[in-house]
């Protein structure tokens, strides 16, 4: 819709709490990063040089966006197309959803390592399969709650508690 679009180019956008925080804890790790959207690759480029950083887009290094694949989710097609670019397997990858469509798209394409944050449109919706689901990924201002799913993070998603969501996913 034209709201959902003026909204992605809006530079006053903030991202949800953690998401920035664990962003550079990955990419300064030295962690593979990616995205898998149904969204256009406009809306992702938008997105992130404006809420995040100008270089941002070079953060991750694949980006399957819009069309790449004719399926959307809730097929896996998407996260198919992004572990093969990475030359990936499922085991080796953990994502991140926000709806129960992804989560159906994630455990679709063999990924069991899945983390889910709710939001005020999804809070509701059924994430069964996810490893743990939790309202954001939490600051020091503003820790997280898990809602669903072993307790392995304190306050705030990081990447010791990444590691544990993925080793207790393929135990």
């Amino acid at each position: 819709t034209e709201h959902y679009k003026s909204l992605m180019v809006d530079p006053g956008l903030p991202l949800r709490p953690g998401v920035e925080r664990l962003l550079r804890e990955a990419r300064d790790a030295g962690m593979r990063l990616a995205i898998a959207t149904t969204t256009t690759p406009a809306n992702v480029t938008a997105l992130l040089t404006n809420s995040l950083a100008e270089d941002a887009e070079d953060w991750f290094e694949v980006v399957a966006a819009g069309d790449i694949v004719p399926a959307k989710k809730p097929a896996p097609d998407i996260f198919v197309w992004a572990m093969e670019q990475l030359e990936l397997p499922p085991e080796n990858c953990m994502a991140f959803e926000d709806s129960d469509n992804g989560v159906k798209s994630v455990l679709g394409s063999g990924i069991r390592s899945l983390l889910v944050t709710v939001n005020d449109y999804t809070r509701d919706q059924d994430f069964s399969g996810a490893t743990v689901v939790v309202d954001q990924l939490g600051t020091n201002e503003q820790p997280c709650r898990v809602l669903n799913g072993p307790g392995l993070i304190r306050d705030q998603v990081d990447l010791d508690a990444l590691q544990d969501i993925h080793r207790y996913a393929w135990k």
